[in-house]
């Protein structure tokens, strides 16, 4: 048994020498992002919608309010930045989103919204994973009839895609007060996360047929520990709200099994399962050791035991030191959180991101 357990750690660490050493060895050409508010830089600030960030006192510490849901920089600002691009990748809805920009790289990603077209409808206007591969379909088109298709495909090849949604099909679905009663009553957490699950599979092959090769999926964080679901469910007391940990528990697991699926059966990809929830659970637990202060409460905020009953906004009031919270708002983690996250996607071993980092699959 001890010999049959060696033969599979070599054979994994000749998988991953042979992945980092030749196909994956080459610097990132290009980012693009697909995903909700925790990874968008400004397209609802293009749409009627009641999800927005581009005021006051967000991106406090970016220099300005941009459409970013956090007082500085989001998870894929700074990925992006820590392998080699220069710019921050701009919102697809931005005019001056045109020309040779998107030859490195879009954001497609929009708050509130969600792997299913119904998700965050208590919003108005949000842009779905659907909408925004059919927004990269069209930024595919521009690179084809810019450089040629050959050429558009070895872009996509070096070109990291990442896809981080599915917090608002619980948040602002499955879990939306009221709203969502009589749902939970019809519909069990298992078929609710099986419809999720059979969704975004269709959605990530036809990003793969669209020309996607090195697709980065980090899973649903622990939603229950959001100051948010902490205020909206008071019996908690001071413990995280066991039901949305639940659910997104429920739906990582069943995640992580499609994407190695994914990677087998989709030639030439290579299908990363980023375990956020891990990541800051482990912050949210142990925040003494990070550097902070606080991690229940938002350091933006109006009321609430946690802060978490009202969105981030012009009348809310300001945490002293940002660096200090783990969550910048109700909902977002704060710039420091960020940072921790990010260090771990790209240099984290495989309990944290599999079956390989982000620095091994650049090389970089």
């Amino acid at each position: 048994m001890r010999s049959i357990g060696m033969v599979k750690v070599v054979v994994r660490m000749v998988m991953v020498l042979i992945w980092s050493g030749t196909c994956l060895a080459e610097t990132l050409s290009a980012n693009f992002v697909f995903g909700d508010s925790l990874v968008e830089v400004g397209n609802n600030n293009y749409i009627t919608s009641l999800s927005k960030a581009n005021y006051v006192p967000n991106g406090i510490d970016f220099g300005r309010p941009t459409g970013r849901y956090t007082n500085g920089r989001t998870i894929v600002d700074i990925l992006g930045q820590e392998l080699g691009l220069k710019e921050y990748t701009p919102p697809y809805l931005a005019p001056t989103t045109v020309g040779p920009i998107v030859l490195k790289g879009v954001n497609y990603a929009s708050g509130g919204g969600g792997i299913l077209n119904r998700t965050g409808k208590i919003f108005g206007g949000r842009i779905n994973l659907d909408a925004q591969l059919d927004n990269f379909a069209n930024t595919r088109q521009d690179i084809i009839s810019r450089i040629g298709a050959p050429a558009a495909q070895d872009l996509f090849n070096g070109a990291l895609f990442s896809v981080t949604i599915g917090s608002n099909d619980f948040i602002n679905n499955y879990l939306t007060p009221v709203l969502s009663t009589i749902e939970r009553k019809l519909v069990s957490p298992e078929a609710f996360v099986g419809e999720l699950i059979t969704r975004f599979r269709g959605q990530l092959t036809r990003l793969y047929d669209m020309g996607g090769r090195k697709i980065v999926v980090p899973n649903v964080g622990p939603i229950g520990c959001i100051p948010y679901q902490r205020d909206i469910n008071p019996t908690a007391g001071d413990n995280c709200v066991a039901l949305p940990n639940h659910l997104a528990q429920l739906f990582n697991m069943q995640l992580k099994g499609l994407l190695q699926e994914l990677s087998i059966s989709l030639k030439g990809s290579t299908f990363i399962f980023a375990d956020v929830y891990q990541i800051v659970a482990d912050i949210v637990q142990n925040y003494k050791s990070y550097g902070f202060d606080n991690a229940d409460f938002a350091c933006c905020y109006v009321t609430g035991k946690h802060g978490g009953l009202v969105p981030c906004g012009p009348t809310s009031k300001v945490c002293p030191n940002r660096s200090k919270y783990v969550f910048w708002d109700p909902y977002h983690p704060s710039d420091a959180s960020n940072s921790i996250i990010a260090k771990r996607l790209l240099e984290g071993d495989i309990n944290d991101i599999s079956p390989l980092n982000l620095r091994a699959l650049f090389n970089v």
